[in-house]
């Protein structure tokens, strides 16, 4: 149990450097017209697999990608997973630089359809905070 804490820092350290060769070096079309961004990187206990998950953005006037290039900008990554492998075994050093596997992060799209279900449930809000609390504490005294 004393290791922990291991595949939290790597997944970090991992976060960082893709977002810095994202950032400088990976010249991609199809990272270059979206604004892609690594939000989250999970790696397994014994450290052999990340997957990192991608946010991406378009920068026109509709910002919701399509399912054609949410596909390319992830062929461009697994294009790039050589060099983004590279890169980490050189800044993190590691020893055996983790299996990449790269998903879309659906949390942002989860929220969005949680956010229109409960505005379809119609429930009014309250306006002031019930009361039902400070009663208990008055019978107390």
């Amino acid at each position: 149990m004393g290791k922990g804490y291991r595949p939290g820092r790597l997944g970090e350290e991992i976060r960082k450097v893709t977002s810095d060769l994202l950032l400088r070096e990976l010249k991609d079309p199809r990272f270059t017209k979206n604004m892609v961004s690594v939000t989250a990187v999970d790696v397994s206990s014994d450290g052999s697999y990340a997957t990192l998950y991608l946010t991406a953005f378009g920068l026109g006037k509709n910002s919701d990608l399509s399912q054609e290039e949410k596909e390319g900008i992830l062929d461009a990554f697994q294009r790039a997973k050589g060099k983004i492998r590279t890169e980490i075994g050189r800044k993190v050093k590691l020893r055996h630089v983790p299996e990449l596997l790269f998903k879309f992060d659906t949390s942002m799209e989860y929220g969005r359809h949680m956010e229109e279900v409960l505005s379809k449930l119609n429930i009014p809000k309250d306006d002031e905070p019930s009361d039902d609390f400070d009663d208990e504490d008055e019978d107390e005294e």
